[in-house]
């Protein structure tokens, strides 16, 4: 598909558009959330891509690399949110996924559009998040051409840092300059160019996929059970004692006092309540790389 075309897809007129402020109430909020759901459709066609986003998000963080986030607008806003949320599920620390959003922190409480064309202002924020040969970035751009976003990923390459493209049209700009590409087709929006709804729908909705799949990846998911979440709050740490119950078959006041050995780290506190003593918990994660299902194997398999 020809570029320039492909572009116009997030402004073209939905079949729907003409005539939105006549109907009834309901009537457009049913074509508004079935609007959103055919947006949601398009995830299913990318999911091999995000499953390589995933692993390559894995591999580079595994060796101590950066995973970055980019873009403006509605996609920087989706871009943040996912990133935001690894520190308290999975421990992942935001030192390790600097974001790079247009505009800045200012740009959060009040967003305007020109921070998205200004390639010196992605200049200087790729230059802030440190990212270097052998990083990662995720750029977020629905039409694959906001000038910011392709600013990172130009610089990002050059710099030898691989590219995540996420673009919600075929043949974008964004996408030839990625290592891989996440194509989320979602076509026009009932409000004629509003990505913040059906494109950004299905961005959220893949990076939700793409960082859940990254937890699993590096060992901090078992059994559906954040085990490496961070519990810096009463409903975190009552989260993180309930998990340590569960996986140890133990009850709340053991996983309580093994939460408190291990520091509040979940995956030694399951092996201490199950037995382990805490410097063993710590030797049995780190020789399993960080995986508590063979940890726990092994701590069973060693008793007399």
């Amino acid at each position: 598909m020809d570029a320039a075309l492909s572009l116009r897809a997030t402004e073209g007129r939905h079949p729907h558009s003409a005539g939105m402020q006549d109907r009834e109430g309901v009537v457009l909020l049913d074509q508004l959330f079935s609007a959103q759901q055919a947006a949601l459709a398009s995830v299913r066609a990318a999911l091999p891509a995000i499953e390589a986003a995933a692993g390559l998000a894995a591999e580079v963080l595994r060796a101590g690399g950066k995973v970055g986030y980019a873009g403006a607008g509605s996609s920087g806003l989706m871009a943040l949110a996912d990133a935001l949320e690894l520190a308290g599920t999975f421990g992942i620390m935001p030192d390790r996924t600097p974001v790079l959003f247009a505009g800045g922190a200012a740009a959060l409480l009040h967003m305007t559009g020109g921070v998205e064309d200004d390639p010196a202002l992605a200049e200087a924020d790729f230059a802030a998040a440190g990212l270097a040969a052998g990083d990662a970035v995720l750029c977020l751009s629905a039409s694959g051409g906001t000038p910011y976003t392709l600013e990172v990923a130009r610089l990002a390459r050059a710099a030898g840092v691989r590219v995540v493209g996420f673009a919600n049209v075929a043949g974008s700009p964004l996408a030839a300059l990625s290592d891989i590409a996440v194509t989320l087709e979602t076509g026009p929006e009932l409000v004629n160019g509003s990505t913040r709804m059906g494109a950004a729908t299905a961005q959220k909705v893949a990076l939700n996929m793409l960082s859940t799949r990254l937890g699993v990846l590096l060992g901090h998911v078992h059994d559906g059970y954040m085990v490496n979440l961070i519990a810096d709050n009463a409903k975190l740490l009552d989260r993180a004692a309930r998990i340590v119950s569960a996986l140890s078959g133990q009850g709340m006041d053991a996983a309580r006092l093994a939460l408190s050995h291990s520091g509040g780290a979940v995956k030694p506190a399951v092996l201490i309540a199950a037995g382990a003593a805490p410097d063993r918990a710590a030797a049995l994660i780190s020789d399993n790389g960080g995986r508590l299902g063979p940890a726990l194997a092994a701590l069973t398999h060693n008793r007399p």
